[in-house]
């Protein structure tokens, strides 16, 4: 019997897009057979400059049903899959609010050993995805954690071109997620379990 393996999907998304690639990396982990939370960081911009964007107003008001992430979600998951918009090339205000709160965890060593990822998505093709991702893995680097990046790993990856992780380019929110990305979340999603299973049962074996 595989190892059963949890995983969270946690992300930050403002009109839509990034929640749209969660979903689906949600749905292809828990089809891959894992145990899967999916939780969103919580919003930090005020109720005025949400309603003055029809499409982040709509959006949080669709989502407004998922949970938002807590620490003891990174406890519990053996592989952790964070998605964030790039903001100059960085992880989004949101994001960092969260990773900032674990410092405990950290110190205590409980987010080690566990397998982590990334995805994103901006608005033109060098929007700033690969340093984004880049930034939110010198963050697993700190946390000892196990990084798990698609690569080239798959025939897909050479059609969308990311080795990084997942990536959508959005437009000004008026290019939606297609198959290329669902394509790209898939392949991530199943590399993420398969090598949190490996590193579960490898671990059990040596205890």
């Amino acid at each position: 019997m595989p190892t059963s393996v949890n995983v969270a999907v946690v992300y930050y998304s403002s009109t839509g897009t990034v929640s749209t690639i969660a979903k689906a990396i949600a749905g292809d982990a828990d089809e891959a057979g894992a145990h899967v939370r999916l939780r969103k960081t919580a919003e930090l911009a005020p109720q005025a400059a949400i309603d003055s964007n029809p499409a982040w107003a709509a959006h949080a008001k669709a989502t407004a049903g998922i949970p938002e992430v807590s620490p003891d979600d990174l406890v519990w998951a053996d592989a952790v899959i964070f998605g964030t918009p790039t903001r100059y090339g960085n992880v989004t205000a949101q994001l960092k609010q969260f990773l900032d709160t674990l410092g405990g965890l950290w110190q205590s060593g409980d987010l080690a050993d566990k397998v982590y990822s990334g995805f994103t998505a901006s608005s033109t093709a060098h929007g700033g995805q690969e340093s984004t991702l880049l930034a939110l893995y010198n963050t697993i680097h700190h946390f000892g954690g196990i990084l798990v990046a698609p690569g080239y790993t798959d025939p897909s990856k050479f059609v969308d071109g990311n080795p990084y992780g997942t990536s959508h380019v959005s437009g000004q929110g008026d290019v939606p997620v297609g198959e290329e990305t669902l394509t790209a979340a898939r392949v991530q999603a199943r590399r993420v379990v398969k090598f949190a299973r490996a590193v579960k049962a490898g671990l059990a074996a040596e205890n």
